[in-house]
């Protein structure tokens, strides 16, 4: 058994809680913590922002990829950009332009899919669902899956290596916080989905394991259940369901906004919120040290907030080692408080584990990025 070491202490001027009622000049707080947000925490108050650095040499350093510049167009999922991987999570960004004439199947651990634009029927071992734009598609390892496309596909690929995707304990806010189980959409065993199953054609399934993909062929369509019962299957929600927790008075960590958890990773979704109208709570994202966790952000819509010149598309990877938080602008807007609401869509990852940059991403990527701090002098 282990215990955090725990002394609570005060030092020098400070604000009494975290988050609100800075001292005039402090205004820059900072936390360093622990296991992400849910460990121990200090939180210092500096005269300067603690991201305003001059320069920046290594290779440990914040980066931007803009994915639009991706090829993404592939035979397979499997043959997708790996743009960061490490041995729990591998995140790829795919583009499926055309039906699929082939199944695959995931033997590696359940695969998350987050729809950044196109609309499809998706077939699998339990049936049929329709899926667009904006929408979570967990998919159990194992599970069979095909397109076919009413529009072209791209999305957002999350792999849980030799794990599974599960609900965060809410505790106290109860089983319907953030958002209502029942909200989640399973397939259907309906007309089109017992339709394909006479096709009078072969089909080939894609089976990746240990990153190798083999091929098994069937001379009929192996999606052929008439029926299932069970609690483990294929489910979809879209973004627009999702119920943010929100505070007048405090900005809430990232971690109140998890959406899904794996044993080394979570993943959070930012969605349109007020923002905080307390005069002494902080409006913008804190300045935080990563220290345990390696931090990605999928930006899909809208105008993120702490960040100037991101877009749809782009992706922002804070490796464990730094202290990053708001933009400039984005700080001194928060000041002000000249916007009242966020109007954002983003997906956060969250690693336990280190990220590899893959070179697809170094390909795409955004080399100024960690000038962005900068202030115009």
């Amino acid at each position: 058994m282990r215990k955090w070491i725990s002394f609570p202490w005060r030092e020098g001027k400070i604000s009494r809680q975290a988050h609100a009622d800075f001292p005039e000049e402090g205004i820059y707080e900072r936390e360093a913590g622990r296991s992400g947000f849910f460990g121990p925490t200090a939180h210092f108050h500096h005269k300067r922002p603690p991201t305003a650095w001059t320069s920046w040499e290594g290779p440990l350093r914040p980066r931007a990829f803009n994915l639009k510049n991706l090829e993404l167009s592939t035979d397979s999922p499997w043959q997708a950009p790996l743009f960061l991987h490490n041995a729990s999570c591998k995140m790829r960004y795919w583009h499926c332009p055309r039906s699929m004439d082939y199944l695959a199947r995931n033997a590696d651990g359940d695969d998350l899919f987050f729809v950044h634009a196109g609309d499809a029927d998706l077939f699998t071992d339990y049936g049929c669902l329709r899926i667009g734009e904006g929408d979570y598609v967990v998919i159990p390892r194992g599970c069979m899956w095909r397109l076919e496309i009413h529009q072209p596909i791209t999305m957002l690929m999350v792999e849980a290596t030799n794990d599974s995707y599960q609900l965060p304990d809410k505790g106290l806010l109860g089983p319907q916080a953030i958002f209502d189980p029942a909200m989640l959409d399973v397939p259907a065993i309906d007309e089109k989905f017992l339709a394909q199953q006479d096709d009078g054609r072969s089909w080939k399934v894609l089976i990746k394991r240990l990153d190798a993909v083999s091929v098994v062929s069937y001379p009929h369509s192996p999606l052929d259940a008439i029926g299932w019962h069970g609690d483990l299957a294929v489910v979809r929600i879209n973004w627009r369901h999702i119920r943010p927790l929100m505070s007048h008075r405090y900005h809430l960590p990232p971690s109140a906004h998890t959406t899904w958890v794996a044993s080394r990773f979570v993943i959070c979704t930012f969605v349109p919120r007020p923002i905080e109208s307390d005069p002494g709570a902080l409006k913008v994202p804190f300045y935080h040290n990563n220290d345990d966790f390696d931090e990605v952000i999928f930006y899909h819509a809208g105008n993120f907030f702490s960040r100037d010149n991101i877009g749809p598309q782009m992706i922002t990877f804070h490796p464990s080692g730094f202290t990053h938080g708001p933009h400039p602008k984005a700080f001194a807007a928060g000041q002000q408080h000249t916007r009242k609401e966020t109007d954002e869509v983003a997906v956060m990852v969250d690693t336990r584990d280190p990220l590899v940059v893959g070179e697809a991403a170094f390909a795409v990527e955004e080399k100024a990025y960690a000038d962005s701090w900068k202030t115009k002098g």
